[in-house]
């Protein structure tokens, strides 16, 4: 069994008070997390996808909301980024080497530019009524498996409503020798999305069939693309890029279905409010530390880490669908979430 390919586990009867389960699968190195017996998403770290990943992340009725090619590919998706899967943690610049970018499309003579993240234990899973939890630790690594940082990982899973999860994670960075993370553009939480919830566009794309076949298109369909961006400072579509706020949700509709994907940011982040890398194409992501390379010069953030120093980031990602959420509610949790 691969990466978010489990099957349906025992459906929830009566009112058992656990709400998620987590199944371990050593041989595919991945952990099912299961909300009502049903998949919701997995925990990843297979070595070939060069970083531990959450993948898929769906809505509580079941739809995905993130791209599911090159673990799963479906039909008319975009075939770029192959390091973009699901949801992940890293950074594009850190001692020099690339954690952000790394694949295994970099050819062999370019591999010693690129880190990778090691999964190494899971500390805990926990089921207590809506929340579960998954505890983890995780080393980021050179190419010659030198440790630079130490990273330990709480994944907390909440179904609050029929129409409404989360997913928070609070992340504590531990350097095991001096580390300077150099402002980079590629970072740090990152979503890459299904294709229902891209901007429409009419460029040039490579997208796969039915079949998973690959085929360039001089114009892209844009039928059910329905994504729009609009961030905390009431800033919309591509614009949101580059920009500054607490948080941005994305608003779109997948079969028939409302959906609203929010990033929340953390007040006591590094570099809050955090500066948005949010593309049209499908990359949703939160970068505090590319200061510079997203406000074109205005901010610079080298933010570094002497030996044995710790840094924490924590984000909580809100999967509401059949309606859209409005910046009323979303403030809310947003004040709910900080004041945790």
């Amino acid at each position: 069994m691969g990466c978010g390919q489990s099957q349906s586990g025992q459906e929830r009867e009566g009112e058992q008070s656990d709400r998620f389960s987590f199944v371990e699968h050593p041989e595919s190195k991945s952990i099912d997390i299961l909300l009502d017996g049903q998949p919701y998403t997995a925990y990843c770290y297979a070595d070939s996808l060069k970083k531990p990943v959450l993948f898929p992340l769906r809505t509580k009725g079941g739809h995905f909301v993130t791209r599911g090619w090159p673990v799963q590919p479906r039909a008319n998706e975009r075939t770029d980024h192959p390091h973009h899967i699901g949801l992940w943690f890293n950074y594009g610049d850190v001692n020099g080497l690339d954690f952000w970018n790394n694949s295994t499309t970099i050819p062999a003579e370019k591999r010693m530019g690129y880190g990778s993240i090691h999964h190494s234990a899971v500390n805990e899973t926990e089921s207590n009524g809506d929340t579960g939890i998954l505890d983890v630790t995780k080393f980021w690594l050179s190419p010659q498996g030198d440790s630079l940082l130490r990273e330990d990982t709480r994944y907390t899973f909440h179904v609050a409503d029929d129409s409404s999860t989360s997913v928070a994670l609070d992340i504590k960075l531990t350097a095991l020798k001096d580390v300077s993370l150099k402002d980079n553009k590629e970072g740090v939480l990152g979503i890459r999305l299904a294709r229902e919830l891209e901007h429409p566009s009419d460029q040039p794309a490579k997208f796969t069939d039915a079949n998973g076949i690959v085929t360039e298109v001089a114009q892209a369909n844009n039928e059910g693309v329905t994504g729009h961006y609009v961030s905390s400072e009431g800033i919309e579509g591509d614009d949101v890029w580059g920009t500054r706020g607490k948080w941005v949700t994305l608003n779109g509709t997948i079969e028939g279905e409302d959906v609203s994907l929010v990033i929340l940011d953390h007040s006591g982040n590094p570099g809050y409010p955090t500066y948005w890398h949010a593309r049209g194409y499908g990359l949703f992501a939160a970068n505090p530390l590319g200061q510079k390379e997203l406000s074109g010069g205005k901010d610079v953030l080298d933010f570094k880490l002497d030996s044995g120093a710790s840094t924490r980031f924590r984000y909580k990602v809100l999967i509401h669908s059949g309606s859209k959420l409005d910046a009323a509610a979303i403030n809310d949790r947003f004040t709910e979430f900080n004041g945790q």
